[in-house]
C-alpha cells in the first residue's frame, strides 16, 4: 500500500518525549555495563564445535541483535532443523549488576529513531549476537522430524555455531519466488506449509490485520503497512515449534514457565460467529475459530472487520510459572498448544530463564537455586515489561499517526470499518495507513465508506475522522 511521508529536519520529530513519558533510558548503570564489557572475553567453556552447520538468520534489515540462527535440509522422508539461540546466559551472572538491571527493564523497547536495548549493545549487537561469519556461543535445538514435519526427537544443548549469511525477509521470499533458494533454507517451502498446516489442525488462532510499521524516509518517517510474505510464516513457525518444545519438556519435568492464553470465552465465540452472519460470510458449525479465521481473505473488508472482532478471542495472556506440580491453564490459545518463551534472550528476559530451565532439565540435572528462585518472580517482571512496550509501541505509531495527518485537516480518506460502537467507530484507512476513531452513529462494520479528517494533533498523539 502506499504511504504518506514526512520530511524535516525538525527536533521535534524525534520521539524523545515518548522516552521520557514512560522512563525509557538507553544508559545503563556503570556496574552493570562493566559486567557487559567483562562478559565480552569470558571463555565459553567446554563446548561441542558445530561450526560446519551452515546457519542463516533471518530477520528485519538492519537488524544487529540477532537471536536465531537456523538450518533446514530434507533428511529422507522428513527434515533436521537445526535452530541456534543466542546464549545469554553465558554472558549475564546471576545476581550481578547486569541481570539486575535487565530484570529491571524486561525486554528491548523500539523506536523509530533508536532501540532502548534489554542488553547493553556491546553483547545485543555485538559478543551475543549471531552475527555472520563469527563464532558466538549459544544453545542449538536439534529436530529430527518426519514427513508430516511433526518433530520424533528433540535435542537442545550449549555449541559453538556461526552463520554463514544475514538474510531479511523480503529478499529470502525473493529467491523462492524466482526459484533459487539458499540450500541452508530451500526446504522451508515444503517444512513451513507442513506446520502451518499443523497449526490448523490444532485450532491456532492467527489475525491478519493490518501491520503499521514505521520507516525512516530521509530526515523524516514514513508509515507503511507490509504484507506478510510466505517465508514470515515459515520462519515463525520454526520458533514456535521450538517454544512447543521446551514447553513439553518443562511440563514433563513439571518445573519452568509457560507463556499462556486461556481459550476462548464462549460468549466471544458467539459474538464473532453473529459478526460473520452479519457480514454475510459462511462459518460452518463444525469450523473452530482459528480454521475459520484462516480461511478469510485479509484483503476484504469484511475480514478486516473479523479479525479485529476476534482480538477479543486472545485475551488473558499471561506467563504461568510452576515447581512440583503444572499450572492450571498449559496451554496457549492462539498457538493451540503448550508454549514457552525461549527464541528471543538477546530481546525478551523470560528467555533466558526457560532456556536454562530446559537445559537443565535436559541434562537430568535439579535446577540451580538461583533459577529456582527466580521463576516465581518472573510473571510480574514479564507482565509489567509486556504491558509497557505495548503502550511505548501504540505510543508511537499514534505519533507519526498524528505527524503525517497533521495539515490534512477536512480532507477526506477511504477507510474500512473495523469495530463499531453506538457513537463511534474504529476504521482502517488504507493511504497513509492508519488506524483511528471515527465519529457516527451504528456505522456498520465491514463496510468501505469515506472519512474526513476532523482532528490530527501531534502534541496529544491523536487523529479523529467523521463519516463524510
Amino acid at each position: 500500500m502506499a504511504s504518506l511521508v514526512i520530511r524535516t529536519g525538525r527536533a521535534d520529530l524525534s520521539f524523545d518525549g515518548i522516552r521520557t513519558e514512560f522512563g525509557l533510558s538507553a544508559s545503563y548503570p556503570p556496574a552493570a555495563l562493566a559486567e557487559a564489557e567483562e562478559a565480552v572475553s569470558r571463555s565459553p567453556g567446554d563446548r561441542p564445535d558445530l561450526t560446519s552447520i551452515p546457519l542463516v538468520t533471518i530477520d528485519p534489515p538492519g537488524a544487529k541483535d540477532l537471536d536465531q540462527a537456523l538450518c533446514v535440509t530434507k533428511s529422507g522422508d522428513g527434515f533436521t532443523v537445526h535452530y541456534a539461540i543466542a546464549d545469554l546466559g553465558l554472558f549475564v551472572t546471576p545476581g550481578g549488576a547486569l541481570d539486575v538491571e535487565v530484570r529491571r527493564r524486561g525486554q528491548t523497547n523500539y523506536l523509530p529513531d533508536g532501540n532502548v536495548p534489554l542488553h547493553p549493545t556491546v553483547l545485543s549487537e555485538g559478543a551475543a549476537s549471531l552475527l555472520p561469519g563469527v563464532t558466538r556461543p549459544a544453545v542449538l535445538w536439534t529436530f529430527e522430524c518426519g514427513a508430516d514435519g511433526i518433530p520424533v526427537e528433540v535435542e537442545v544443548r550449549r555449541a559453538l555455531v556461526r552463520s554463514t549469511a544475514q538474510f531479511d525477509y523480503a529478499s529470502v521470499q525473493a529467491t523462492f519466488d524466482a526459484g533459487n533458494p539458499h540450500p541452508s533454507v530451500a526446504a522451508l517451502a515444503e517444512f513451513g506449509p507442513l506446520r502451518r498446516a499443523y497449526a490448523r489442525e490444532r485450532g491456532a488462532i492467527e489475525l491478519q490485520l493490518p501491520e503499521q510499521e514505521i520507516e525512516p524516509d530521509g530526515d523524516g518517517w514514513k508509515l507503511v503497512t507490509r504484507p506478510r510474505a510466505a517465508v514470515d510464516s515459515w520462519n515463525a513457525e520454526i520458533s514456535l515449534m521450538t517454544g512447543m518444545a521446551a514447553a513439553a519438556i518443562m511440563l514433563e519435568a513439571k518445573v519452568g514457565i509457560l507463556r499462556t492464553l486461556p481459550d476462548p470465552d464462549p460468549a466471544a465465540v458467539t459474538s464473532l460467529r453473529r459478526s460473520a452472519a452479519a457480514l454475510k460470510v459462511k462459518w460452518p458449525a463444525d469450523l473452530s475459530p482459528g480454521a475459520f479465521l484462516a480461511g478469510l481473505d485479509p484483503a476484504t473488508p469484511e475480514a478486516l472487520a473479523l479479525f479485529t472482532d476476534a482480538t477479543r478471542l486472545l485475551r488473558g495472556a499471561g506467563y504461568s510459572a510452576f515447581s512440583g506440580s503444572v499450572p492450571e491453564v498449559t496451554t496457549h490459545a492462539g498457538v493451540a498448544a503448550p508454549y514457552a518463551h525461549v527464541t528471543a534472550p538477546l530481546r525478551r528476559l523470560v528467555d533466558r530463564f526457560a532456556t536454562e530451565v530446559c537445559l537443565a532439565v535436559t541434562a537430568g540435572e535439579e535446577l540451580p537455586a538461583w533459577l529456582a528462585e527466580a521463576l516465581p518472580e518472573l510473571p510480574s517482571e514479564m507482565g509489567s515489561s509486556d504491558s509497557l512496550a505495548s503502550k511505548v509501541d501504540r505510543a508511537a505509531t499514534d505519533q507519526v499517526e498524528a505527524w503525517v495527518l497533521a495539515g490534512r485537516v477536512g480532507q477526506e480518506f477511504d477507510a474500512v470499518v473495523l469495530r463499531a460502537g453506538d457513537d463511534e467507530a474504529e476504521v482502517f484507512v488504507a493511504d497513509p495507513p492508519v488506524l483511528a476513531k471515527c465519529s457516527g452513529r451504528n456505522l456498520p462494520e465491514g463496510e468501505r465508506l469515506r472519512v474526513r479528517l476532523t482532528e490530527a494533533d501531534p502534541v496529544e498523539r491523536k487523529a479523529r475522522f467523521e463519516r463524510a
